[in-house]
């Protein structure tokens, strides 16, 4: 396998992990009661910036010459599983929703470090591209967490 499939592949992983982010976002806002519209706002925000990556690491495929995956991880399945399987004991409550999507959170920072410690050689532009994403996507982390460690300090 030459560098750019191997770089490809990185890409493509991280293409998968944000589009089980949009999928994951989009329950989520679908799962929200009406009292949380602070909440939908959120997850809707996060899977539109979940849409803007995709878009930027399909163009930089693009440019390497590759296939753009159009796929989710399998891990991103067994997520919207344990998602669903969650809500059926626990119900759509706040705690639940925020705490499913801190999990895909942690999914991704780890799909992204995992693409930053690669042993495919990234050029600087790409690498600083995932770098910037995975920051953006540390700060949505944090946020969620932030908003489940109120809502479990108000209960």
């Amino acid at each position: 396998m030459n560098n750019n499939e191997k770089l490809t592949e990185t890409l493509n992983d991280l293409i998968k992990i944000n589009n089980d982010r949009v999928t994951g976002y989009e329950k989520a806002a679908d799962e929200t009661n009406t009292a949380d519209i602070d909440l939908r706002a959120i997850f809707l925000k996060m899977a539109n910036e979940s849409r803007d990556y995709v878009k930027e690491l399909s163009d930089t495929i693009i440019q390497l010459g590759g296939t753009v995956a159009t796929d989710t991880t399998l891990s991103g399945k067994v997520y919207r599983v344990w998602m669903d399987v969650k809500n059926t004991f626990t119900g759509s409550d706040r705690q639940s929703i925020l705490e499913s999507c801190e999990f895909g959170e942690d999914a991704a920072q780890k799909a992204y470090n995992d693409a930053l410690h690669t042993d495919a050689e990234i050029d600087a532009e790409t690498r600083q591209l995932i770098m910037d994403q995975k920051d953006s996507l540390k700060t949505s982390h944090d946020v969620i967490k932030k908003f489940r460690d109120i809502h479990e300090s108000v209960k």
